[in-house]
Formats: C-alpha cells, sequence, structure tokens
C-alpha cells in the first residue's frame, strides 16, 4: 500500500494547519503541517493532565517542532531527525513544520473527538 501525502484525504485542512492521511494496519499515518506559532497546549486542555496520551512515531520533513512533557522536559525535534513522543506531551512551533506522523488510530480518535476533528478523512 502506498499514498501520496498531498493526494491523502484530510483529517483537518484549515489555514495554518493540515493533517492529511490514512488509516492502515490500526495505525493512522499522516503527514501535518503547522503554520509558525502554533501551539495546541491550549486545545489540549480538559484531557488527562491536559496533554495528549497518545505515544507517535515519526520524522520531521521540515522545520522544527518543540515538545513539553508533563514531568517538565521539553526537547525540540528539527528537520531529518526521528521521533518517538510517550503519552504525556504537548507541542508547539515556533518556525512552523511539516512531518510524518504514525499512532495507534483508536486512541488518536479520542484526542481527535476532543479537538474537534473528523476521525474519518475527508475527500
Amino acid at each position: 500500500m502506498r499514498l501520496a501525502a498531498t493526494e491523502a484525504p484530510a483529517f483537518m485542512d484549515a489555514p495554518g494547519a493540515s493533517i492529511r492521511g490514512v488509516d492502515w494496519g490500526g495505525m493512522r499515518c499522516v503527514q501535518i503541517e503547522l503554520g509558525p506559532g502554533t501551539d495546541l497546549r491550549p486545545a489540549l486542555q480538559g484531557l488527562p493532565d491536559d496533554s495528549c496520551q497518545v505515544p507517535h512515531w515519526g520524522y520531521v520533513l521540515k522545520g522544527s517542532i518543540t515538545i513539553a512533557y508533563t514531568d517538565g522536559q521539553e526537547e525540540t525535534m528539527r528537520a531529518g531527525e526521528l521521533f518517538y513522543w510517550p503519552p504525556g506531551h504537548t507541542p508547539r512551533t515556533d518556525e512552523g513544520v511539516t512531518l510524518v506522523e504514525f499512532s495507534p488510530d483508536r486512541e488518536l480518535a479520542a484526542v481527535y473527538d476532543h479537538l474537534g476533528l473528523s476521525n474519518q478523512p475527508q475527500g
């Protein structure tokens, strides 16, 4: 199975932010683009520990993203880097970011519901 990210259906497509991809084999496989200054911390308020509780694996294609963990640590991932984010994190980007992310689709559905996103790709 394969799919060009630019041709993938959108879970979200808004100015400054898009999530495009598919669910394959129990994993949500998406390309995410976030514009400069995007901070998802306010949107995650109300989830346990006010953070995303889903593990994510991926690769940063361009830009950078900073992840704050519930234990107070932070780290920044930059273009060309692989990542794993365990449950208990919040993302933000100062310069904007494009990344590819793989997450368990069942667990991610609860976060998408909280964010008001579609759990089925549109298109």
